[in-house]
């Protein structure tokens, strides 16, 4: 898959982890990246337009407990801890900082690399 595969169903972790920061900016979905002590190293423009939060507030903060707490659940956070592979989307509804919005979010992990996503599609 070329890394120019930008549909939020379509685009791999492999394509993320290749993008340039001007890259993920572009895409036209929301995109978290953190490593398994979920410090938050990635956090695309349409991120930050979705929450109001700028990037450079989140980056080196545990997404879970401090910037997504919404998603510390067994939906989202539990799955990290327990799966070294996925590649699954849910349905899900933001509440934190926003009125109660309706999501679909993509969750991406490999066993080899370190990065984890959460892509975040309105």
């Amino acid at each position: 898959m070329s890394i120019r595969e930008t549909s939020f169903e379509a685009v791999a972790l492999s394509d993320l982890e290749a993008m340039s920061v001007g890259e993920r900016d572009e895409l036209p979905f929301g995109v978290v990246g953190f490593g398994a002590d979920t410090i938050v190293d990635t956090y695309n423009a349409t991120k930050s337009h979705m929450s109001g939060l700028d990037p450079s507030t989140v980056m080196g903060v545990p997404f879970f407990d401090a910037v997504g707490q919404c998603m510390n659940s067994f939906m989202v956070a539990q799955r990290f801890d327990n799966e070294a592979e996925i590649d699954d989307i849910v349905p899900y509804m933001l509440t934190l900082r926003m009125r109660p919005t309706k999501v679909r979010l993509r969750l991406l992990a490999e066993s080899g690399t370190p990065r984890r996503y959460i892509l975040v599609e309105r």
